[in-house]
């Protein structure tokens, strides 16, 4: 995007990076993380922009949109779509794809992962933390077409009593080049070692609060400005070909474009000249006026 002559921000998401890690759950409340990025916009000296998320930026996106549309040219997110997480996980659970989850085995589906963040969170962070680089080794992963229709690992974390089939640390497997190089890995591990993953895994234990805030969007939560979701085709986490999980967001999202990249939830790093390309399309076509000149 900076090469193309835009003013390209990314920043390190409260909890990464070398941005602050509070250490209570509450500060990783998406009203709070809202409230970072608007304060990184004034301190900018920007009155908008144009937003674009993934995993749980995707939510922070969302919520611009839906709270703050006056700070937001345009937003586009990638895997997660509108209407979902952002809402608390209660809110998407009837969207689920019960003949691949049935509710017996599987009450939360996909996001079994997230339940068992909140009943043994500290099993769950200890564990990430136990080996860095390997946890992000095998976290780091291309979509792989044979996964369609099958549970996803991550919902098998609640019933394996933890990651990685309920081991004391993550497996050490062959780095995917297709997704993470090894200068890239060893930045995250090296972030990820000195903040560790407390605050990471924090942004999951605020599905109450985060319910809440959502209820105060503006317009009835209707975003009227420029949309722009990718959908990963082979993200088995946020599965939005197949499944329900992007119907709300049909409806809510008035000038909506969608586009399906044949990548899994690592979108960015698997399918990167697609996802650029996409931005830069929908960027010249639906936002003209805010290309550079």
């Amino acid at each position: 995007m900076a090469s193309l002559g835009f003013r390209a921000i990314a920043p390190d998401m409260r909890g990464y990076g070398r941005s602050s890690a509070p250490a209570t759950h509450q500060d990783y409340a998406q009203e709070l993380i809202v409230a970072d990025m608007l304060e990184l916009l004034e301190s900018l000296g920007a009155e908008q922009a144009v937003w674009v998320g993934h995993d749980w930026g995707a939510p922070v996106v969302w919520n611009i949109a839906s709270h703050h549309p006056d700070r937001a040219v345009a937003a586009a997110n990638l895997c997660v779509p509108y209407f979902t997480l952002e809402r608390g996980l209660e809110s998407s659970l009837e969207l689920l794809d019960r003949t691949i989850y049935p509710v017996d085995k599987y009450p939360a589906g996909q996001w079994e992962y997230q339940l068992f963040y909140q009943e043994q969170f500290d099993r769950a962070t200890a564990v990430l933390e136990a080996d860095v680089t390997n946890t992000l080794k095998a976290l780091f992963r291309k979509g792989d077409p044979a996964g369609l229709g099958k549970p996803s690992r991550t919902a098998m974390v609640r019933i394996d009593g933890g990651w990685f089939g309920g081991a004391t640390s993550a497996p050490d497997v062959p780095r995917d080049g297709d997704v993470i190089d090894e200068a890239d890995l060893a930045r995250y591990a090296a972030a990820l070692e000195r903040n560790g993953f407390f605050g990471p895994n924090s942004y999951y234990m605020n599905h109450t609060a985060n319910a809440a805030y959502a209820e105060r969007a503006v317009n009835d939560g209707m975003i009227d400005m420029p949309v722009l979701f990718l959908a990963a085709e082979y993200d088995y986490t946020c599965e939005t070909v197949t499944s329900r999980l992007a119907e709300p967001m049909q409806s809510r999202c008035r000038n909506l474009t969608t586009r399906v990249i044949q990548s899994g939830h690592w979108m960015a790093q698997e399918r990167p000249i697609e996802v650029n390309g996409a931005l830069a399309h929908w960027l010249a076509t639906a936002v003209p006026d805010w290309w550079p000149r």
